[in-house]
């Protein structure tokens, strides 16, 4: 395999680890848990694993003797940068516990563990992918694992393989499933520990003790070289507004971190357009208003970054979606049947008043979007619905009118761009590379003292590596209830960006300025190599949430 010069020299980094990890470990129990809600309801479901104690891990003396074990491991969902570090953590973790442990890599996600598709990570398979981008060393899916069938069929491997403990590397979706797994097995008595770990780029799987997911940091800053390098173009052809549309369906927390590392004239934030019950049409006159404003001082150019669930968070269109993934997932197959230039006058049948008004306003193409098939978990596909050139679209229109009534006298041609895929698998950043380790390293720890339906956690990120801070959360105390496929599902719960927290109110406080002026920041490549204050540096949310950044 030909390898990069950048490769190279990155196979010989070495991730830095929490001190408590370093040596001999013990747990410390903390507090009993409890769910964010639905107490009741989630206690009912996860009786064997509800209500555990978060776990701390501290440096001991004690060395502890440790059988050898083997561990299975799944990469579950999209990929994020940084998911082989926390493999070959969790490789040198079991390793270091016993060097007789054997690790297993189970093929394109939880499909591997049911179709009994693995193969063993040996040492020279796990150094050929340290510090490096992507899932490609055993590959991910995204298959559910929700039935006593998967789980029988997933236990067979595991017994025949003699594996004690199972890490899934996933979202929220997947260690919403790990922890369904965890107590199915801890229900019958199989003896396999499930341990979960945090990975999202969107960044919404976090709480009190999952301070991050894992990929955030990397994918943001790889957007905001790409959203760096478009802006200096903009400023030097000054002809065009860009339309950013940026991965996040169900929160705008890499929108929000883009924007702080680039300051564009305009980024949207879906939590605050559903808080303020804006329209499409009030988030259009909201950008043409800006766009108008440069026209005047003579800058027909600009920035616009939107986040990617955008159209889900309008009041009036979640209302309609929601509506519509109800009777979808009960009328699947009469839908089906329906020509496709007859869908549009079918749906808007079977569509209460206020939501058929609102979906015959939509054009052609967005509502024949709303309609086309759902992701696993009964979700309409935003990526699909191209809400970038919605708005440029609609933002053109406006400014058309408002120039007929001699309110605009500019120029407004777009450019329209969707970063997606181009930061999912990019090479971890230093701090992706070292919180990955970390987390398969707390994953170890967590197998050694014979935890199940915990998620590793590593907190204290903005301090240096050293004083990290690695233990386990119960997966139960981040779960509630919702509705999916038209029925109410324990999942993990989402977090949503903050509008009373302090990246949102330091961006507010600063985006009249930006949408005024043209004060671009060009944040550039990762920085691997050179001074820690610009290699090692978290992304400006953890900053600014922690109080380390004014």
């Amino acid at each position: 395999m030909t390898k990069s010069a950048l490769q190279i020299a990155r196979a010989c980094y070495q991730p830095k680890l929490p001190k408590a990890l370093k040596g001999h470990v013990k747990a410390v129990g903390g507090e009993a848990t409890q769910s964010v809600a639905d107490q009741e309801d989630i206690k009912r479901l996860f009786p064997n694993t509800y209500g555990m104690p978060l776990i701390t891990f501290e440096a001991t003396d004690e060395a502890a003797g440790f059988p050898p074990v083997n561990v299975g491991v799944i990469l579950s969902g999209g990929q994020a940068p940084g998911g082989h570090n926390v493999i070959s953590g969790l490789f040198d973790g079991i390793k270091k516990l016993n060097p007789q442990s054997r690790l297993y890599g189970f093929i394109l996600g939880p499909g591997g563990l049911v179709d009994h598709n693995y193969k063993e990570l040996t040492a020279d398979i796990i150094d050929e992918y340290r510090n490096t981008g992507g899932f490609d060393i055993i590959g991910s899916g995204r298959t559910k694992l929700e039935t006593v069938d998967q789980f029988e069929k997933g236990y067979e491997i595991l017994k025949e393989l003699d594996i004690k403990a199972l890490v899934i590397i996933g979202g929220d979706d997947s260690n919403t499933n790990a922890c369904v797994l965890a107590e199915y097995y801890a229900a019958q008595g199989y003896g396999v520990q499930v341990i979960g770990c945090p990975k999202t780029i969107d960044g919404d799987l976090k709480n009190a003790m999952i301070e991050t997911s894992f990929g955030f940091d990397t994918a943001c800053k790889t957007y905001a070289e790409v959203i760096g390098n478009i802006q200096r173009d903009c400023n030097s052809a000054r002809k065009y507004w860009h339309f950013i549309k940026l991965m996040g369906r169900s929160a705008s927390h890499i929108a929000l971190e883009c924007a702080l590392q680039t300051q564009p004239n305009v980024c949207l934030v879906s939590e605050e357009v559903e808080a303020r019950n804006m329209s499409l049409d009030d988030i259009v006159t909201y950008i043409a208003g800006i766009v108008a404003m440069r026209a005047e001082r003579g800058d027909n150019f600009g920035t616009v970054l939107v986040p990617e669930g955008l159209i889900e968070f309008i009041p009036a269109m979640k209302r309609l979606i929601a509506e519509l993934n109800d009777f979808l997932a009960s009328n699947a197959a009469e839908f089906a049947h329906i020509k496709k230039s007859h869908q549009r006058d079918y749906i808007i049948s079977k569509l209460t008043p206020d939501n058929a008004a609102v979906y015959a306003s939509l054009p052609e193409g967005v509502a024949r979007q709303l309609t086309l098939d759902r992701d696993p978990h009964g979700n309409v596909q935003v990526s699909l619905i191209e809400t970038e050139k919605l708005l440029s679209e609609m933002v053109g229109t406006k400014l058309a009118a408002w120039k007929a009534e001699g309110r605009y006298k500019g120029k407004f041609a777009t450019q329209h761009h969707f970063f997606g895929y181009e930061g999912r698998c990019a090479a971890p950043s230093n701090f992706d590379a070292d919180y990955c380790y970390s987390l398969g390293f707390a994953a170890s720890a967590l197998i050694a003292c014979g935890k199940t339906g915990y998620m590793a956690s590593v907190r204290n990120t903005t301090a240096p590596a050293e004083a990290w801070v690695a233990g386990g959360v119960p997966i139960t105390m981040m779960m509630n209830m919702e509705r999916r496929h038209g029925e109410m599902k324990p999942v993990i719960q989402k977090a949503l960006v903050d509008l009373n927290g302090a990246p949102f109110k330091t961006f507010a406080a600063q985006r009249e300025r930006w949408a005024r002026e043209t004060d671009y920041v060009y944040p550039g490549p990762i920085q691997y190599f050179g001074p820690t204050e610009v290699c090692d540096q978290p992304s400006k949310t953890l900053q600014l949430e922690q109080g380390v950044v004014k």
